[in-house]
């Protein structure tokens, strides 16, 4: 009796360890398209606020920047980028305006939004996924046991934004890492932290300008 129970025992456990080992490879066997589609729903929210450490390298030149700070998103279109290192600066847009203030330079800048995140620059996609398939060609760059990673090709490419790389959570299916790159192989890579799901108020995406600042308009 003893002997039947261990062999029922050790067959359930068998089962098992076959049911997750096949969940596992079909989950990492997953494609572009289908890796995607998880991603839109993950994101299909009002917001998230995350932390973030940014690392910008000119290859060219051997220069490395490292920054940090906090990224605040609301669908669609809204961001508002808070660096705390090494210098404070904070970027905003309400997704038709954009507003790029230096306290320390008492200095802002002032643009439209589509003209500076237009196809997906400057990591814009965050603010709304569903734009990364309108704008990009998805394909599968590699993955590990942690991430997917996905390249994206940009429909329209310029001088600077070449392709994207995404690094995608197996887990939660959050956006863990960002490289993009220009035509001359520059990077910059955003690794968000901590992701928060939330509905950021309307008012952190507008900006007031401090009395006294100095105002540049971009493009001129």
């Amino acid at each position: 009796m003893k002997l039947r129970a261990i062999i029922i025992s050790f067959a359930i456990i068998f089962c098992l360890t076959c049911f997750f080992s096949y969940a596992k490879v079909k989950e990492d066997s997953l494609t572009a398209n289908q890796i995607m589609v998880k991603l839109e729903k993950k994101y299909s929210v009002p917001g998230f606020v995350a932390k973030f450490i940014q690392m910008s390298t000119l290859k060219a030149m051997g220069i490395s920047d490292v920054a940090e700070g906090r990224i605040l998103v609301k669908r669609p279109g809204m961001m508002r980028w808070e660096y705390e290192k090494p210098d404070k600066q904070t970027v905003v847009t309400d997704g038709e305006s954009i507003w790029i203030y230096r306290p320390d330079d008492n200095q802002v800048m002032v643009g439209k939004a589509p003209e500076f995140f237009g196809a997906g620059k400057g990591a814009s996609f965050l603010s709304d996924i569903s734009i990364i398939r309108h704008n990009f060609s998805v394909t599968i760059k590699n993955d590990n046991d942690k991430y997917f990673a996905l390249k994206l090709i940009p429909n329209e490419k310029r001088v600077e934004l070449a392709y994207v790389h995404l690094y995608i959570l197996k887990t939660t299916f959050e956006i863990a890492k960002i490289g993009i790159y220009n035509l001359y192989d520059d990077e910059t890579e955003i690794e968000l932290i901590d992701s928060k799901f939330v509905d950021n108020p309307d008012s952190v995406f507008s900006f007031k300008i401090p009395k006294g600042t100095e105002v540049l308009k971009m493009g001129e």
